[in-house]
């Protein structure tokens, strides 16, 4: 079948690797200019390691990757309150566990494809046509074209579910945070492999140190904290920030300052996506437009790869019966994302709790981690995957 996939993040290229696997012509369109490749870190494990695994690729994203040590929160003088190894974390997954920037897990699967896809950078879809034998796209740049099924795995902002579906608002579930997240050059002190962080009530400021002398920056807030309307420029956005951020203490000033210099920004809602169904006719959401669990949820590039392996797999066992398939994908995947989902949504308050009880709470929770057994009390349910991957033999 020739196939299109909007997206060329995680989902996209995924589902292009299986898809082309499997003998389909596919066009992978992306509305950035070029790849994009770092960005925030993800911790990678479950379900979507094990698909990592099965494309061949996991050698590659743990060399890209960064053995994660400890979780260390500090107060405003960087003295520690909180936090923990990542020891009783490793054996809760069975030790397949690895921390990466997001858009660096992305290259590695886009580089395997090695040309087997075309590819179209700087592109957007602007229209969709469904009719009985295919579905007909109008582009931003390239010329209209008809393809038998139609992939969106272009992530929260879907333009695919904008189209098909309706406008965000109508699947968008707030969850009452903002993130922003940034990388830079230089900065001092450095912490090697371990995440640092300092919470004051309703915020969080952390960093993480990279190799090449990069370090990454996220910052996750109350949405109430905005005092007004969203910021939408990136100006408008570092404005935002230094006024949230400005008297944190800690290294609050110097993080602030290095954001200043930082190329890029990137700063979103934390949010999920709820649907009725996934698809439509020829048209199916894969990943975030689908289903997005939240950037607090952790797991969410693992789940978008699974997803896309689940879609490959149900196109090969349907003989290239896209409603079989598309119905077998839902029914398959749907119960286990709702739960990652219910789990993600309680999960936000503890992140970054509101008050300064809420604080010391969870500080506390946090020491408490050492001790035999509370680890998988505490995590055990967000950290297992309830789902046995299927074999497809693709």
């Amino acid at each position: 079948m020739r196939i299109a996939i909007s997206g060329a993040g995680v989902a996209g290229p995924t589902l292009a690797w299986w898809l082309a696997r499997a003998g389909h012509d596919i066009t992978l369109i992306e509305s950035a200019p070029a790849f994009r490749a770092g960005g925030y870190v993800i911790d990678f494990w479950g379900v979507g390691y094990s698909v990592a695994e099965r494309m061949g690729l996991l050698p590659r994203v743990l060399r890209a990757g960064y053995h994660f040590e400890s979780l260390r929160l500090v107060d405003d003088k960087g003295r520690k309150v909180g936090g923990f190894s990542t020891r009783p974390l490793r054996r809760l997954t069975g030790e397949r566990l690895t921390s990466l920037p997001r858009g660096d897990l992305a290259q590695i699967i886009f580089d395997d494809l090695g040309g087997r896809v075309e590819t179209r950078f700087g592109d957007s879809i602007t229209g969709v046509d469904q009719g009985p034998d295919a579905v007909r796209l109008t582009f931003d740049r390239s010329t209209p074209g008809a393809f038998d099924l139609l992939i969106g795995a272009d992530g929260l902002h879907s333009n695919v579910r904008r189209l098909v579906f309706g406008p965000q608002e109508r699947f968008e579930k707030d969850l009452g945070y903002r993130v922003a997240a940034f990388e830079t050059v230089g900065y001092r002190p450095r912490d090697e492999r371990v995440y640092l962080a300092h919470s004051p009530p309703g915020r969080q400021i952390a960093r993480f140190a990279l190799d090449g002398d990069r370090t990454v920056f996220m910052l996750v807030f109350g949405a109430e904290l905005i005092d007004g309307p969203e910021p939408r420029s990136a100006e408008a956005q570092r404005a935002v920030l230094r006024r949230i951020y400005g008297e944190v203490g800690w290294e609050a000033p110097a993080i602030l300052d290095a954001m200043e210099a930082a190329p890029d920004l990137y700063f979103d809602r934390v949010s999920q996506i709820r649907m009725d169904r996934w698809s439509e006719g020829r048209v199916i959401l894969l990943g975030d437009a689908a289903s997005a669990v939240s950037l607090l949820a952790g797991e969410g590039t693992g789940l978008a790869m699974t997803e896309a392996y689940v879609l490959a797999g149900e196109l090969a066992r349907a003989n290239g019966d896209h409603r079989q398939a598309f119905a077998a994908h839902e029914a398959r995947l749907r119960p286990f994302i709702s739960g990652k989902q219910k789990a993600a949504e309680g999960m936000a308050a503890s992140f970054v709790p509101r008050t300064s009880l809420g604080v010391w709470v969870r500080n506390q929770v946090t020491r408490l981690m050492s001790l035999p057994g509370l680890a998988g009390l505490f995590l055990g349910g967000s950290v297992k995957d309830d789902f046995e991957l299927p074999d497809y033999r693709l």
